[in-house]
């Protein structure tokens, strides 16, 4: 039960504005599917993406948090563990994308079986199989969201240490599992919209994304509710410290994945590679890449590199909120320029799906935050990583 100090009536206005937002959004879009269903199909999977990121990349760092231990994951658990619960929600809003198959990937087109690049590729990239696949991957990250949330609420109810136990145990395996399932899904839904393009590690830079998206999330949760009980009795600058560090070696592995993929089709030069990028580096495409150096990289890389910056949540969620923006640009770019091969377009359904999505995921998030418990008291870990603090104080 949410603790009396969080106001459930803050909860139900944030979760009604979300809706009433979503709502006009949804109609946007849904007229916007009318008016251009191939314009809507790829914005609809970008902002997909994004949204499921969040949730997706929530289990991993759960996972993390349970493998390493440490009182700042502590601080955002219950957070990753409402955002992991909304993965069923998520399989269910991939259904637009099921039905926009023909206007998203030309392999499900009868001709593209014809194409010479392609005929080897058929046995994997055809429509049933791409969608026994879709539900497989579902099966397994709700399947583990759900094993951690349901062991994390009975730890609650029992402080039994065996649940701990098997929720360790667990994350080992279920990390390498993400991992495997999330590369196979990056393959499927975002390098098939360009079929005779391929990268090795192309799946390992949606890892790292939907890792940094689920940890801004949590960072800003964290800090606006660090001010009330539970949390304001143990979120200190120390906390907000330690996912700063996190925050900067996400920023940094996702900086040298995004190079060295670079680095490794340009030196090779191969021109079923290079066109990937040469849609995305030319025709106004190159700016949007210029911000995400920029901004994705540089500005946050400079300024969680000092320590007073990582310490003040304030200043940390404005980072976390920046992050997240450019996640979002970050798969606009991968995304659109398959559609817009001749040069940089913005589309006013580039603008609304996001926000249609993000409005039904915020409203879902919030009306399962109502009946949380913000921290596992009763988790045996917890007890051990405050005393050490205790200590460490001393």
């Amino acid at each position: 039960m949410m603790n009396e100090e969080i106001s459930r009536a803050d909860l139900d206005r944030f979760q009604r504005s979300a809706l009433v937002v979503a709502g006009f959004a949804v109609v946007l879009s849904a007229i916007g599917g009318v008016l251009n269903p191939e314009q809507f199909f790829h914005s609809y999977l970008y902002a997909f993406l994004f949204w499921l990121g969040v949730s997706l990349g929530s289990v991993a760092v759960l996972m993390l948090h349970h493998l390493v231990g440490g009182l700042w994951g502590f601080v955002i658990q219950r957070v990753l563990e409402t955002a992991a619960r909304l993965l069923p929600m998520m399989a269910i809003l991939f259904i637009p994308i099921l039905i926009g198959l023909p206007y998203l990937y030309e392999w499900t087109h009868g001709e593209a079986g014809e194409i010479a690049a392609l005929k080897h590729k058929s046995a994997y990239l055809n429509v049933p199989f791409f969608v026994v696949r879709a539900v497989l991957y579902f099966a397994i990250w709700t399947l583990l969201a759900y094993l951690l949330g349901r062991w994390s609420r009975r730890v609650d109810e029992t402080g039994d240490p065996e649940l701990v136990s098997k929720m360790e145990h667990l994350s080992g395996p279920g990390l390498v599992i993400y991992g495997v399932t999330m590369t196979f899904a990056a393959v499927d839904w975002v390098m098939s919209l360009e079929p005779e393009w391929y990268s090795t590690i192309f799946g390992l830079a949606f890892l790292v994304g939907q890792g940094l998206s689920a940890l801004c999330f949590a960072v800003i949760v964290t800090w606006i509710l660090s001010d009330r009980k539970p949390l304001a009795e143990i979120v200190t600058r120390k906390q907000f410290h330690d996912l700063g560090n996190l925050l900067l070696a996400f920023v940094m592995l996702w900086a040298y994945i995004a190079f060295s993929q670079f680095l490794i089709i340009w030196s090779g030069n191969i021109p079923e590679e290079a066109t990937w990028y040469q849609h995305r580096l030319h025709g106004g495409w190159q700016f949007v890449a210029l911000i995400l150096i920029t901004l994705h990289f540089g500005v946050p890389f400079m300024v969680l590199l000092q320590s007073r910056a990582k310490k003040r949540g304030g200043i940390l969620s404005k980072i976390a909120i920046g992050l997240m923006t450019l996640r979002l640009v970050d798969l606009f770019w991968i995304v659109a320029p398959s559609l817009h091969t001749k040069g940089l377009s913005i589309h006013w359904l580039d603008l609304v799906t996001p926000v249609a999505i993000g409005g039904v995921w915020l409203a879902a998030f919030a009306w399962q935050l109502k009946g949380t418990a913000l921290l596992p008291l009763r988790d045996p870990r917890l007890v051990e990583a405050l005393s050490y603090k205790e200590e460490v104080a001393l």
